[in-house]
């Protein structure tokens, strides 16, 4: 059980050495109020499910005021630790990737759209775990899973023309296929760099002659998928976003 030890108070800045020197920031609060309830959900004390105390309680069980605990609160909600409900206490979750991976994306979103590269780097990085998830994928396919990725395939079809339909069908292939290396991991990082990347230019998807192309593409992949030939389906997936990327590209300049 965490111990109930009040947490000490910041003291003033200590003295340093060197006067030259900058002082190392005390620890707040409420990083400490994240590690003990963090420390008490690990143990037990609050499994998945579990309510956590009262805002009144904690600060009594800390020792500390009601902005530690509120900070501490919203840290750990944004960590996917937690789930706070108004009107209600904060409850403990389980975490699974996709909560992780939804719970990043907001500030990924923002570090890519700051960072001058960082359109390709998101291009590249998917290229490279799509054409190695891709083999995972045929290498682990199933009667049951081929035909949810043909369905995932027929869909794409019936949305060409549609815009924001067609992009969403095209996102679900592409799942399907991720969702198909039986890895939950694997399958939430795939769907979190998708989305990323049609969040910075979902228009450029649908573009002109780009939905034809996609979809010759998948069939291709799918062929290669259903024959069990993990290099042709490699090749296929690295063919298609390679042009993707290109088209992006084109359309940016």
């Amino acid at each position: 059980m965490a111990s109930h030890r009040s947490i000490a108070p910041p003291a003033g800045p200590p003295r340093s050495a060197d006067p030259g020197a900058p002082l190392v920031e005390r620890r707040k609060l409420a990083h400490e109020v994240i590690d003990r309830l963090i420390g008490a959900i690990e143990s037990g004390e609050f499994p998945p499910g579990a309510q956590l105390p009262p805002e009144r309680e904690l600060m009594v069980r800390f020792g500390v005021g009601r902005p530690a605990i509120r900070e501490a609160m919203q840290s750990l909600q944004q960590m996917g630790l937690i789930r706070i409900s108004h009107g209600e206490r904060a409850r403990v979750i389980q975490p699974t990737a996709e909560t992780i991976i939804a719970q990043i994306s907001g500030a990924m979103i923002q570090l890519l759209a700051n960072n001058l590269r960082g359109l390709d780097e998101l291009k590249e990085a998917r290229e490279l775990f799509e054409v190695g998830l891709v083999r995972v994928a045929t290498a682990r396919a199933t009667r049951e899973t081929l035909e949810q990725l043909r369905a995932a395939l027929a869909a794409c079809h019936a949305a060409r023309g549609g815009g924001p339909r067609f992009v969403a069908a095209d996102m679900e292939f592409h799942r399907r296929i991720a969702a198909m290396s039986g890895n939950s991991l694997i399958a939430a990082l795939s769907t979190g760099l998708t989305e990323w990347l049609t969040r910075f230019k979902r228009d450029l998807v649908s573009a002109r002659g780009a939905e034809r192309l996609t979809l010759e593409e998948h069939e291709r992949i799918f062929r290669a998928i259903s024959a069990g030939d993990a290099e042709a389906a490699a090749k296929a997936m690295a063919d298609h976003l390679s042009r993707a990327n290109a088209l992006y590209s084109v359309l940016l300049e």
